[in-house]
């Protein structure tokens, strides 16, 4: 893991993958969640944009199509935004692959980015920067494509106080609406504008002039024509998503979604020749680094290598022997010891380290059957004198 640092203790900063307008893009493993993400991370202090920055990690949208902040974390004068890690790259990078993009295709990329922005606009959240840098791709490879919507730091939540000048427009120019030049009020409507002109770029191959485009509206509100490598009935359904006038404009996400599949009957499907591949753009992972998490570098110690017990230990620790054999008899000695005659024991040493065998050493002795021991020996004899002295007396 060189190179690796961490921040804020739960999460490891891998490698980095982008900059954006508010800062360094990072792909981050996270450590309570056990898996990567993208780490949005803070370039510069200011206080607007830390409070942006906060604010997005208060979105909380689950959607397929929508990469809302899944977390964050703060240390020192830095904040840390992380999100899903999507891979596919973005829409503008796959302008920049193929150039135009076939019409039943774009129809499909659009239906997503809608479907999303439905979701989104449902929690009262107007994004105010949709753009193909902003629409993300899975990399899917030759299977249907995945968007996905990111980048909520310039989003506004209905209630929120505005952080922004009076008439400061925000947004990416080329994708602003008529009326947010004029200091309206973000609105849904808005969202759709973007929408109407980054298809025209996936249509077109090129971006546009947003502004220039309003102005080839005729008074009755449509163009006279569609524009070049625009079929008609997608311009059927743009030119309702471009209206400079938001109140003529398609109202929802949703009613823009029914428009597009009224028009998808009538856009052919993509030949064989054209097929469009979303292929992984993620660098490989760096050094200390694998597909589940970082790499240990610690090695585990082989079993045989387990410290031994020492010799007391052993000592201790051994079990004395079974015998299965009968014991030997005891010899019994020819003149019992009486108690007169018999010694003191003596005293008892002190117990000295156990030997191998002392198992078998403090093992209680076996009596033979039918040899009394030393007090009941006494006693026999004793009853046979008397025994004697009688049966002379009789006689």
């Amino acid at each position: 893991m060189s190179g690796s640092t961490r921040f804020a203790g739960r999460y490891v900063l891998v490698d980095e993958l982008g900059r954006g307008a508010f800062g360094l893009v990072h792909r981050a493993w996270d450590i309570r969640e056990q898996r990567y993400v993208a780490a949005k991370m803070l370039q510069q202090s200011r206080a607007h944009n830390l409070l942006r920055f906060v604010r997005e990690g208060a979105r909380r949208i689950e959607h397929p199509h929508v990469v809302a902040p899944s977390g964050w974390a703060a240390a020192d004068d830095k904040v840390l935004i992380t999100m899903d890690l999507v891979g596919g790259g973005t829409l503008e990078n796959l302008l920049g692959d193929y150039g135009p993009l076939p019409p039943r295709y774009v129809l499909t990329l659009i239906d997503q980015v809608l479907a999303g922005l439905e979701a989104v606009h449902a929690q009262r959240i107007v994004h105010r920067d949709i753009k193909p840098g902003n629409l993300l791709l899975e990399a899917t490879g030759l299977r249907e494509p995945q968007v996905r919507i990111g980048d909520f730091g310039l989003a506004h939540q209905a209630g929120d106080a505005r952080i922004t000048q009076a008439h400061q427009v925000i947004g990416t120019p080329g994708y602003i609406a008529p009326e947010q030049y004029d200091g309206a009020e973000p609105t849904p409507q808005g969202d759709l504008f973007a929408v109407g002109v980054v298809a025209l770029h996936l249509l077109q191959g090129e971006r546009l002039d947003a502004p220039a485009l309003t102005q080839a509206f005729t008074g009755d509100g449509t163009p006279s024509a569609a524009p070049q490598h625009v079929p008609d009935p997608w311009w059927q359904v743009l030119s309702l998503l471009l209206h400079p006038d938001p109140q003529l404009r398609i109202a929802s996400a949703a009613r823009a979604r029914k428009a597009l599949a009224a028009i998808a009957p009538r856009l052919s499907a993509p030949d064989s020749d054209s097929m469009i591949e979303v292929f992984d753009q993620l660098p490989p992972l760096p050094d200390g680094f694998g597909p589940t998490g970082p790499v240990s570098t610690v090695p585990t110690p082989p079993s045989a290598s387990l410290p031994q017990p020492t010799t007391p230990t052993a000592r201790l620790r051994r079990r004395a022997p079974v015998t299965t054999s009968p014991p030997q008899s005891e010899p019994v000695p020819a003149h019992p010891p009486t108690a007169a005659t018999t010694p003191p024991p003596p005293p008892s040493p002190p117990h000295p380290p156990l030997a191998p065998d002392a198992g078998e050493a403090l093992r209680p002795a076996v009596r033979p059957a039918g040899v009394p021991s030393g007090t009941g020996l006494l006693t026999v004899l004793g009853l046979l004198l008397i025994g004697l002295g009688i049966w002379a007396w009789l006689a």
